[in-house]
């Protein structure tokens, strides 16, 4: 893996890692053009990456197929999401940044954790398990993390759980989940869902919202809601 130099390369290396990692582990599989979407690039751009890390042993990559960590590459990836998600939960827990700001900042912020400092946060911060958005903070020893859970979505009328976190960074979305109170760690109940696509009618702490259902795909709840009595 790259140092901790600012090339252009080693931060190319680093983003590629995060987003190989996060649809490999956490989403529904890396592939060229998925890749070239989730990281603003052209899907050339992408394959001739994906050479240069197949030629340094960090991926397997069949034609057509998925892009896949090797142990070598499981390793990097897992070192740069832990670096990240330890960056955020330090913005958000010690500095009292708000969750939607914390992204950008962090990915600049990781570039300067060394092993060192890695250790000094998982003391500061009691060992946390996630970052602020609810995105398991990876294991050390490679193994998978907790599953995540499960759509709000897919939640049924008459249920009530809590609130794991949220698939998507987006600035705006996560401002009006805050103001709703629609965290990771709040109870929220399933009123109603609207047919057709229609929105969903959620309560969160006596207040009721009806949230699109796009948004409801995005934030994640704790698998096996409970009936309500």
């Amino acid at each position: 893996m790259p140092g901790h130099s600012h090339s252009h390369f080693s931060e190319s290396f680093e983003m590629y890692m995060k987003a190989i990692y996060r649809l490999e582990r956490e989403g529904s599989g890396a592939t060229t053009s998925v890749l070239a979407t989730e990281l603003g690039v052209s899907p050339a751009s992408v394959s001739g990456m994906l050479k240069k890390l197949v030629g340094d042993g960090y991926v397997e990559h069949e034609a057509r197929g998925d892009v896949k960590l090797t142990r070598k590459g499981l390793q990097s990836a897992v070192s740069v999401v832990r670096r990240n998600r330890l960056a955020e939960r330090l913005l958000t827990d010690i500095l009292g940044m708000p969750w939607e700001e914390v992204h950008g900042e962090a990915c600049i912020l990781e570039h300067a954790i060394t092993d060192r400092l890695e250790e000094r946060l998982i003391d500061v911060l009691g060992d946390p398990k996630t970052c602020p958005h609810g995105h398991p903070i990876p294991p050390r020893d490679l193994s998978r993390p907790e599953p995540f859970g499960d759509p709000l979505a897919q939640a049924e009328p008459g249920t009530q759980t809590t609130v794991c976190g949220v698939t998507e960074v987006l600035p705006e979305m996560l401002r009006y989940l805050a103001e709703i109170g629609l965290k990771p760690g709040a109870l929220v109940r399933i009123i109603e869902k609207a047919p057709l696509g229609g929105p969903v009618t959620v309560e969160v702490d006596g207040k009721r919202f009806a949230i699109s259902l796009e948004l409801a795909r995005m934030v994640m709840v704790a698998q096996g809601a409970a009936a309500l009595r």
